[in-house]
């Protein structure tokens, strides 16, 4: 296959979303979060002379659509890269009685405004909560609201990254213990996938099976479910409740075009 970013000439790049894209909870050196988006422009950055290469990563955790539209999307039209990711309506969708269409519609306004202000859109579909306590009985609106995006995609141009699809996103060393965020080794994997997405080649394989896990008793199982739901379940529903957002009072960590 030829490779599409030789025909892009890419040199810019600018994230949006919400946590997932920030990079919760993947540790930068410098304190932050790193996360895929960050492994993403570094290895889009190899392919360009010393620093020839510009990232922005507006995403900021919390954010529902509609916000991400009003705070990020503008900013885009401000900074016009060649390449936008664009990862948002998952907090949406795990909203009690949210409807993926109408996420879905909204979503393709805001693809609609960013074509028109970048070389080229890439955005990602929901992941498979099949193995996770409570979320899975949002499977089917999130797998709907897949099915959408990937309309979408095609309707606007779209490159893809199908989080649904990759099936070591669904293994436990691909989450951290939140069991809603992404490990280090998970952000990896995305950022592999997008590569891919976009036709660049890499030498690992973001679908390379994990090493063999011990095998845990349902008892054991039952006692991590337990322990999970006390310290981050109950605290996530409750912070909804309140209407209270992990992303209050916080900033894009990279809020411009910038060389890396």
């Amino acid at each position: 296959m030829a490779d599409l970013l030789e025909t892009l000439d890419l040199t810019s790049y600018a994230a949006l979303g919400d946590s997932f894209t920030e990079g919760l909870n993947d540790p930068s050196p410098d304190g932050g979060y790193a996360g895929w988006a960050d492994r993403l422009a570094l290895l889009l950055a190899e392919r360009v002379p010393a620093g020839g290469f510009r990232y922005a990563n507006l995403a900021v955790r919390g954010r529902l659509l509609d916000q991400i539209v009003a705070e990020q999307v503008p900013q885009v039209r401000r900074i016009q890269p060649d390449l936008v990711t664009f990862c948002a309506g998952g907090n949406d969708i795990l909203r009690p009685g949210s409807d993926p269409d109408e996420v879905a519609e909204r979503f393709e306004r805001a693809v609609v405004q960013l074509t028109g202000s970048a070389g080229k859109v890439l955005i990602c579909t929901g992941f498979d909560t099949r193995g996770v306590p409570v979320l899975k009985h949002l499977r089917g609106k999130i797998a709907t609201y897949n099915v959408h995006l990937r309309a979408i995609a095609d309707r606007n141009d779209c490159a893809v990254a199908d989080l649904w699809s990759l099936r070591t996103l669904q293994g436990r060393p691909a989450w951290s213990d939140d069991r809603l965020h992404l490990s280090p080794e998970g952000h990896q994997r995305v950022a592999l996938l997008a590569a891919r997405a976009l036709g660049l080649s890499t030498d690992a394989d973001p679908a390379e099976p994990w090493p063999a896990e011990s095998v845990r008793t349902d008892a054991e199982v039952r006692r991590e479910n337990l322990q999970w739901a006390r310290d981050y379940l109950i605290p996530w529903v409750g912070r909804r409740l309140r209407g209270e957002s992990s992303g209050d009072n916080v900033e894009a960590k990279r809020p411009d075009l910038l060389p890396l």
